[in-house]
């Protein structure tokens, strides 16, 4: 492990229910806390400020795209879901359909939602593992994600996920669809540079 890596503890089924998780990130509001579906616990370290920026951008163009839209919620990277296989996770951006949403109650809702996004963007960010961002997509994708990217600026590509399909890699720069989960939404990305 490096230094420039995330945690992983190296405590395997980790037995935390949902309120303990819930009460560990409320005591250890500094840390951002993540939880894999096989129960280990990930210390996540902060971006630096190009990547920090870069996800400011990517949310904010889904926002408004949901803005004009209104066909769903948009969440930040400081929201953590409870994915249906166990999975306690923090998508750089994610976006919910609103009939997904509205279906949760409002105490379901203020905590760390039982629901796994219909649409994710991870940023891989220069602390960041591949492998484990990979990891992280497929947990989404076996929780029930329809569309979810990675955008990987070290590799100068995108990963994009969908049900049922084999991972789809495209060099940059592209133009990513939001397809029939975002209608209408297209992303421009160029060729990164840092």
């Amino acid at each position: 492990m490096t230094i420039t890596q995330s945690i992983i503890l190296n405590i395997k089924n980790v037995e935390l229910s949902d309120d303990q998780f819930y009460q560990l990130c409320q005591i250890n509001e500094d840390w951002k806390l993540e939880q894999t579906a096989k129960g280990e616990l990930i210390i996540m370290p902060p971006v630096g400020a190009i990547s920090g920026n870069r996800e400011s951008n990517f949310n904010g163009y889904v926002w408004l795209w949901n803005l004009q839209t209104k066909l769903g919620k948009v969440f930040s990277s400081s929201t953590v879901f409870t994915l249906p296989n166990g999975g306690k996770r923090s998508p750089d951006v994610a976006w919910i359909a609103n009939e997904r949403w509205d279906s949760l109650s409002i105490q379901e809702q203020e905590k760390f939602p039982k629901i796994c996004p219909d649409f994710v963007i991870e940023l891989r960010s220069r602390t960041d593992s591949l492998s484990q961002l990979q990891d992280k997509m497929e947990e989404y994708l076996n929780s029930g994600l329809r569309l979810g990217w990675l955008i990987d600026p070290q590799n100068q590509q995108v990963e994009i996920y969908r049900q049922n399909q084999s991972v789809e890699i495209v060099p940059l720069p592209t133009s990513l669809s939001g397809e029939n989960v975002l209608p209408g939404f297209i992303l421009e990305l160029p060729v990164f540079s840092d």
